[in-house]
């Protein structure tokens, strides 16, 4: 058979598509539409896999040859030429090994790029933790199907791995209904699959919705009544799929709301740094939400495709020196993640101010729960004290910490810790101080002659507080630290001492100072005239300075 007539063949056609989204061999060709008529209520969504839920082998295989100096488009070639009786068919099939499988597959491809082809490190990425991570936002929207009270299932052309097992890197909890063409000895297109989903699931065609990212198995499905979506882009599936089943399918992220005008960001040259940063994971729109804590350093949450994000930034204007380093909470928050204490993940440092007019960071969003109110209103005696517990327990990590074996000796000077700590914020005072306040004045001479000696140099937070703790929605236990600001190496007991100051301050005592909202000016400059601006800086000095003078009272 030559070239054309090969490509032209309908059954080589479909495996080309069946291997290979048309993202990634026609991207500007318009999407083909396949939809039942009729309509009703629906009961279930049925997903497919790859490039629906997790990344679609044809993109894995395009970055994999680029990396490895494969010829493009060498794994596609080999898929289609195999053919439905060709290796990577009969392994979706359950029909042969891994082993049999990579052999034929690796001479197949092999021959086709005239130069040898490690086609067992393509199979190893295809399956590695790395690449096959399930979507966020279609994570999102199975949660909030199950929510309403709609079956789900995951209808999958898959292969068995190495080991025995099927290739489902998915939590099987998700779905009532599970059906793997490896272990039935069936592949889409073929209906007999889409009537066995079916079938488990109990409903009539009609009652549901299907999504896959290939033509030939929507065209099946819908053939037989069922409704369905192509996948491009997941963001945008999602969306279509709200429309079909008329609620929201995304979770609204605590604690956030539109930018503040004071610190907008300029969204396209943000978005430009993330695709750049990110590579071709990155497409959809991009969304922008501020959270309401972090004044300090605005923070911001950040969707861009398949990705959610969390940046912190230096704020603009004119700062107070030594202020708002956000090049050292990177630093530290990445050298803790190795040491095991939880924090998020970060993944850049941009000291470049022209991307978005200050130095900013990412990490990964970690979705969960901050305790707002010290005294968790709400919650049993014994649910506080687990919280409080775990609030411990985590702070003790922070202070076992080996300094030489994470690279944090220099992170901070040793001894004296205390001395230091009252010789900056005075100076923080002075450069905001806007009147004289007798009270600060004579807490300044005092302060420095009743100092208590440091026995200790750990790496201390410096703003450990309940509200800077990120917990598990289900069980106390501590997901991340937040806010590594004022982080240092000093003394231990400041941390502890801190910890406690909810617990001897009044109720009555104003919570936005104990939340630490002012030190950064940010609402500071909003508020007043400026005697009240120094009179709130005032207090926040002496909540500073009560931390450890609070601890040694009680020892």
């Amino acid at each position: 058979m030559c070239i054309r007539q090969l490509f032209q063949s309908s059954l080589l056609q479909w495996a080309w598509r069946a291997a290979f989204p048309k993202h990634t061999w026609g991207r500007h060709r318009r999407a083909r539409r396949w939809a039942h008529s009729g309509g009703g209520t629906y009961r279930a969504v049925i997903f497919d896999m790859g490039g629906v839920l997790i990344s679609s082998p044809g993109r894995v295989a395009a970055e994999w040859e680029l990396q490895n100096h494969i010829p493009p488009g060498t794994i596609r070639k080999a898929w289609i030429l195999g053919g439905e009786n060709g290796p990577w068919m009969k392994l979706m099939r359950g029909e042969i090994t891994t082993e049999d499988f990579l052999q034929e597959f690796g001479s197949l491809c092999s021959e086709i790029a005239k130069t040898s082809v490690p086609v067992g490190s393509f199979f190893s990425l295809l399956t590695s933790e790395q690449v096959a991570k399930q979507f966020p936002v279609m994570t999102e929207a199975i949660t909030q199907i199950r929510a309403k009270g709609l079956r789900t299932a995951v209808l999958s052309n898959n292969f068995y791995l190495p080991s025995g097992k099927s290739f489902l890197p998915l939590d099987r909890k998700q779905f009532d209904v599970v059906v793997e063409s490896c272990l039935e000895g069936l592949c889409k297109p073929d209906p007999r699959i889409y009537k066995l989903c079916l079938e488990r699931l109990g409903l009539q065609p009609s009652e549901s919705i299907f999504l896959d990212d290939l033509g030939p198995n929507l065209k099946a499905a819908a053939s037989l009544g069922i409704h369905t979506i192509q996948v491009d882009d997941p963001e945008t599936a999602v969306k279509e799929l709200e429309t079909l089943l008329g609620f929201t399918l995304r979770m609204v992220i605590p604690n956030t709301g539109p930018v503040r005008k004071t610190v907008e960001i300029p969204r396209d040259s943000l978005e430009k740094y993330l695709k750049d940063l990110l590579g071709t994971q990155s497409t959809g729109p991009l969304e922008l939400l501020q959270f309401d804590h972090g004044q300090s350093n605005p923070t911001y949450y950040i969707r861009l495709g398949n990705h959610q994000l969390v940046l912190r930034r230096k704020p603009p204007g004119t700062l107070v020196p030594s202020t708002h380093a956000v090049g050292r909470e990177f630093r530290i928050m990445k050298a803790l993640a190795n040491a095991g204490v939880p924090v998020p993940k970060v993944l850049d440092l941009c000291e470049d101010s022209g991307v978005i007019g200050t130095p900013f960071y990412l990490m990964e969003y970690c979705p969960g729960l901050i305790y707002r109110d010290p005294s968790l209103p709400g919650l049993e005696p014994s649910q506080r004290r687990a919280i409080y517990t775990a609030m411990n327990r985590v702070l003790c990590k922070i202070h076992s910490v080996d300094l030489k074996a994470a690279g944090l000796e220099d992170y901070g000077k040793h001894g004296d810790y205390i001395r230091r700590q009252v010789q900056t914020w005075t100076k923080q005072y002075r450069a905001s101080e806007t009147s004289t306040i007798p009270a600060m004045e004579r807490l300044i001479q005092w302060l420095p002659l009743h100092l208590p000696r440091q026995q200790k140099t750990t790496v201390v937070h410096g703003d450990f507080r309940l509200d800077n703790l990120l917990f598990h929605p289900e069980k106390a236990e501590v997901l991340a630290v937040l806010d590594w600001e004022l982080s240092t190496l000093g003394d231990p007991l400041v941390d502890v001492a801190f910890s406690c100051l909810a617990h001897y301050l009044p109720s009555s005592f104003p919570g936005s100072l104990l939340r630490g909202r002012n030190r950064s000016g940010g609402r500071r400059r909003e508020r007043g005239s400026s005697i009240v601006k120094a009179a709130e800086y005032f207090f926040y000095s002496i909540i500073f300075f009560l931390r450890f003078y609070l601890f040694i009272r009680q020892r």
